[in-house]
């Protein structure tokens, strides 16, 4: 006759199940669906506004029709061809990544307000597959270049078709959403500038494996300059964390934000200006008889403008706020008779993300993909609450729209309108922001610290009526961080 087992070990046993179940419960609902649409993500928040019917594909409004006229030509057209292969880090030497053209940026590309700009990618070898996201530019949504959303992620072999009216002048840039926390990192971006003046400068930082980079090339880099010019500079900051910029050797001023132009500027001498993740800023400068310095965030690798030697500087303690920089202009709408007004609380908590232990990302308490999703018709005026509890800082980034900054931490903006397509956002800060729903889609709004949202934080903003045929996963392989 069999022996029970001790009793001892019966207990031991139920304590072990008691205690794996609950763990195992919670693994189990982490795991992300593969071939989810952004369509049934989380659950829908109206904002306190009216409910709308949620669409389902092959209802409502494809995005794949929101796009630029079919007929009409191109003025400015503009081939791509993506590869892994091995390039030259000017000062620096050979490096293992990913390149358009040969070169990573990739070719800087330049149009007029205006203009339909037609840019033909063909994905040579790039394995995982790759897209174009036009970062700051709010083009039609079967544009937007993020797959799983807008469109298929373009595999090797394969060719997209890009194109866009140039809306906004502007500094701007373009990159992969494919696997972007690697892929951007590895050299698929470039510059986008919309309208250049003559004497423009672009200052584009990159860090490829921790090599720190200005326009593709490592220390000291020279750009020729006349005294009495006035120049432009064009600073873009393309890491996953922000940057502070500085002029030394001359006085300047902050003229746009993210595209969009400052109004009344007042000049700078002595403090630096924060650049985040996925920003740009553009600096006013006339260029003194000798040679000036553009910081970057500190270390070897600036920006020098002229001949000769260049004051050496280190970056001012104080910077501007561009809350209270430059005076108010009127607004194209009134955020006060807004008529949704969303939280976006960012915080984090341990447990499992598609079963992997940690601590990740939360909004408003959830974890991708169960979070919120806003759900607002055109022509609302739409204000949001962005608050990180988190304790790292986020640059957010809201596809398709430019928002406003109305308050930081309570205090109103008095400055100039500031507006951002790229918001840096610190532990325990809270920003109100508002803009104008004029641009049809399904739009991504997430943390420009690549790795962050691939770790789940991102969310969507979504238009009634409108639905996306594309997946996540899936056969496709669409990864959009």
């Amino acid at each position: 006759m069999a022996r029970r087992p001790p009793r001892r070990v019966l207990i031991g046993l139920l304590a072990t199940i008691a205690l794996l179940a609950p763990i195992g419960w919670f693994w189990q609902q982490s795991l992300v669906p593969g071939g989810l649409s952004a369509m049934d993500m989380g659950y829908a928040d109206f904002g306190g506004g009216p409910s709308v019917a949620m669409m389902h594909a092959g209802h409502g409004t494809d995005l794949s029709t929101l796009a630029a006229a079919p007929d009409r030509p191109a003025d400015v057209s503009v081939n791509l061809v993506a590869r892994k292969e091995r390039f030259d880090i000017p000062g620096r030497g050979p490096t293992e990544g990913y390149t358009l053209n040969h070169t990573s940026p990739g070719p800087e590309i330049k149009a007029k307000k205006g203009d339909l700009v037609e840019v033909t990618l063909v994905n040579e070898s790039v394995s995982g597959g790759m897209t174009l996201h036009w970062h700051g530019v709010d083009v039609p949504a079967a544009q937007d270049g993020v797959a799983g959303v807008t469109q298929d992620a373009v595999m090797p072999g394969q060719t997209f078709k890009y194109r866009f009216v140039a809306p906004d002048v502007g500094t701007y840039w373009y990159h992969s959403h494919q696997l972007s926390h690697e892929q951007v990192k590895g050299g698929l971006y470039g510059v986008l500038v919309i309208s250049p003046g003559p004497t423009d400068v672009v200052a584009v930082a990159h860090t490829y494996d921790k090599v720190r980079t200005v326009n593709g090339g490592y220390g000291e880099r020279r750009v020729p300059g006349v005294a009495g010019t006035a120049v432009r500079v064009r600073v873009i900051n393309t890491d996953n964390g922000p940057m502070a910029s500085w002029v030394d050797g001359a006085p300047y001023k902050v003229v746009a934000v993210d595209g969009t132009e400052v109004n009344a500027p007042t000049q700078v001498e002595g403090k630096s200006v924060l650049v985040t993740a996925g920003g740009r800023i553009d600096l006013a400068i006339t260029l003194p008889a000798k040679a000036i310095r553009i910081g970057l965030g500190g270390g070897p690798t600036t920006l020098v403008i002229g001949e000769g030697d260049a004051p050496t500087g280190s970056e001012p303690p104080e910077p501007v706020d561009l809350l209270t920089y430059g005076k108010p202009a009127a607004l194209p709408f009134d955020p006060s008779a807004a008529d949704r007004n969303f939280e976006y609380r960012i915080g984090r908590r341990p447990g499992f993300f598609d079963g992997k232990p940690g601590l990740w990302w939360t909004i408003n308490g959830h974890q991708f993909p169960d979070v919120p999703m806003f759900v607002v018709k055109q022509g609302d005026v739409v204000r949001m609450t962005v608050k990180n509890t988190s304790g790292q800082v986020h640059p957010m980034h809201l596809h398709g729209h430019h928002v406003v900054v109305l308050s930081r931490n309570g205090r109103p903006a008095s400055g100039s309108p500031w507006w951002v397509d790229s918001l840096n956002v610190e532990d325990d800060e809270t920003y109100e922001i508002a803009f104008l729903a004029d641009n049809p889609g399904i739009w991504m709004d997430h943390c420009h610290n690549l790795p962050h949202a691939a770790q789940g934080l991102v969310t969507h903003l979504m238009y009634e009526g409108v639905t996306t045929p594309f997946h996540l996963d899936g056969p496709n392989g669409n990864e959009p961080e």
